[in-house]
């Protein structure tokens, strides 16, 4: 069935399906966590040059935004990322950023330049710590209750650029 959504996420894979089939060979994209699996998360450094640990979203609902500076999809969705935690953060909303960005001053000068302020980092290199789902924008979100916050448990994941209103949604799962 199509409907808005669907007929948005089909635009970028027709508009550079080689590209989609590319990465796909490579290996590079990984599919969307499923609902109730855990998401590892790994300790990173911000943007900002502070240290990011997954113990500081223990108890929190976790909204894990994948974005990158050059991605028009992401430029109309990071400003209602912002604002859901800006309204949220205090009620136990957090966000993780991770750009997939190569060059930190790219992703750096989008969150200055925009007025950002969500914790943000680049993507680890090493996939294997956290690897970038299919599709861009990406948001998964996380109910986080370990002990030490490193497992959380996905609640929602959507690839592809959301309505304000469904990113404005995300606050049913605090």
């Amino acid at each position: 069935m199509f409907n808005r959504r669907n007929v948005l996420q089909l635009v970028p894979a027709l508009a550079a399906p080689g590209l989609a089939a590319h990465a796909w060979a490579q290996g590079a994209l990984a599919p969307l966590p499923a609902v109730g699996s855990t998401l590892k998360l790994p300790a990173l450094k911000l943007l900002d040059g502070s240290a990011w640990g997954p113990a500081q979203v223990r108890g929190k609902t976790l909204v894990v935004y994948w974005w990158a500076s050059w991605c028009p999809f992401c430029a109309v969705q990071s400003p209602h990322i912002e604002a859901l935690w800006q309204a949220h953060k205090a009620s136990g909303l957090a966000v993780l950023a991770l750009s997939i960005d190569r060059v930190p001053g790219a992703a750096q000068a989008t969150m200055k330049t925009k007025g950002y302020t969500f914790p943000a980092a680049l993507l680890p290199e090493d996939a294997r710590l956290l690897s970038k789902p299919r599709g861009l924008p990406v948001v998964v979100v996380l109910k986080v209750n370990g002990r030490d916050g490193r497992d959380g448990k996905v609640v929602f994941a959507e690839a592809g650029e959301m309505f304000p209103e469904d990113v404005q949604g995300l606050k049913k799962f605090l």
